[in-house]
């Protein structure tokens, strides 16, 4: 039987080291399936759309049930991740996104039935947000065996998956393969990625005999640390999706460019925070926590507001640039800090995971209708005004680790 230093994945001598390595690739497989599934289903939602002849408003009704879905299930996943183990919880959540991704597929590409897309979308809405949480969960209990950062590098491939499923998607649309079996494989690959990778986890901290004691989830929600970790995360994932919904709107209506530099810019956003997850753990292992933050927050405020009120198409793709290294490490930072303390690890990470879904499910919408009053660009300029809160709330990301609370 391995040690349990061993079982931890921790750098023990000769054979310890592959364990943390397996270990180590197996969350990022499972962190890049789940960036293919988001971007697998919105790159060919313009082929759902017209399976099912829906207009634009009804689409975004469609979309909604998912966003529900989401948001029921990342209020209860804390609970979950505690009763059946956070790989547990990832198996299940993972396996009902992605069969769910499969069926509505076939929903759409079949039987042409939207009430069937709702109620699966619905259910890989269910299934992705739980699967986030206990991802969080377990990628914290490796950082702890590893003693440096590796979320951000966790996230940034996230970040890899969501690229090359829109490469996917693209190749679907310009093929014309039918939604059932562009869905019906991605779902497969999806699905397979996990449960496999899973083999290979370390020992699952969120479930031991000691979480019967921890604090419950209701009191997680009383802990002011961590509600106002949750508040920074909630302003700075405004910012992040924010950008993946109206940025490219915005490059062809507020600087009237075509539809295919709007795309462009997107992309730029992206890459420009996909490497920067993957670049930086050095970097925070050396500053701390809290110094990253304030300075991912100084970023994205200048990316923001260059991008709202630069007026000129040049420095705007500058912005989107600087906008996307500012967004990048802000949430699995804050995930981090929620999981410093391995005992109340699940709660908190749920916690801080709601009030960020709460970003991104209400915020775009919310900055659309703004838009209508104040134009596209301006309403944009306003989520600095969250940046610079989330700048404020920074030193409650320190938690326990070391040079972090003396950093802050």
């Amino acid at each position: 039987m391995p040690s349990r230093g061993a079982a931890l994945g921790m750098q023990l001598p000769g054979e310890a080291q592959r364990p943390v390595t397996q270990w180590r690739n197996a969350l990022m497989a499972a962190y890049l399936a789940s960036g293919l599934l988001i971007s697998a289903l919105v790159s060919r939602l313009p082929a759902v759309r017209d399976a099912l002849q829906l207009d634009h408003a009804s689409v975004g009704l469609l979309l909604l049930c998912m966003s529900a879905g989401s948001f029921l299930s990342v209020s209860v996943s804390g609970q979950l991740v505690l009763r059946l183990g956070a790989t547990r919880v990832m198996r299940i959540a993972a396996t009902i996104a992605g069969c769910s991704l499969i069926l509505v597929g076939v929903g759409a590409g079949i039987f042409g039935s939207a009430l069937i897309c709702g109620i699966f979308l619905f259910a890989q809405g269910l299934g992705t947000a739980s699967w986030n949480v206990a991802s969080n969960v377990q990628g914290a209990a490796m950082e702890r065996a590893l003693g440096k950062s590796i979320m951000p590098a966790l996230h940034g491939f996230f970040s890899i998956g969501t690229v090359i499923g829109a490469g996917a998607g693209a190749l679907g649309a310009r093929l014309q393969i039918p939604l059932q079996y562009h869905y019906g494989f991605m779902g497969l690959v999806i699905v397979f990625t996990v449960l496999y990778s899973a083999r290979f986890y370390g020992e699952d901290y969120s479930r031991t005999p000691r979480t019967s004691s921890g604090t419950s989830l209701k009191k997680a929600w009383t802990e002011p640390q961590t509600v106002l970790l949750g508040v920074l995360v909630l302003g700075m994932a405004l910012a992040e999706g924010a950008a993946g919904d109206w940025v490219a709107m915005a490059l062809v209506d507020g600087y009237h460019t075509k539809e295919g530099v709007g795309a462009i810019g997107y992309g730029v956003f992206v890459t420009a925070m996909t490497l920067t997850r993957l670049l930086s753990g050095d970097l925070i292992l050396r500053l701390g926590r809290v110094v990253m933050i304030r300075a991912s927050a100084i970023s994205a405020l200048v990316g923001v507001l260059l991008f709202a009120f630069g007026n000129n198409l040049p420095l705007a793709f500058v912005a989107l640039a600087i906008w996307g290294m500012g967004v990048a490490l802000t949430f699995p930072l804050a995930m981090s800090a929620a999981s410093d303390d391995p005992v109340h690890a699940a709660t908190r990470v749920s916690v801080v995971s709601t009030i960020g879904y709460g970003a991104f499910l209400g915020g775009p919408p919310l900055l659309g209708l703004l838009a209508e009053v104040i134009g596209l660009l301006p309403a944009l300029g306003s989520i600095s005004i969250l940046v610079v809160v989330a700048f404020c709330l920074s030193s409650n990301a320190a938690g326990n680790r070391t040079g972090d609370a003396g950093k802050a």
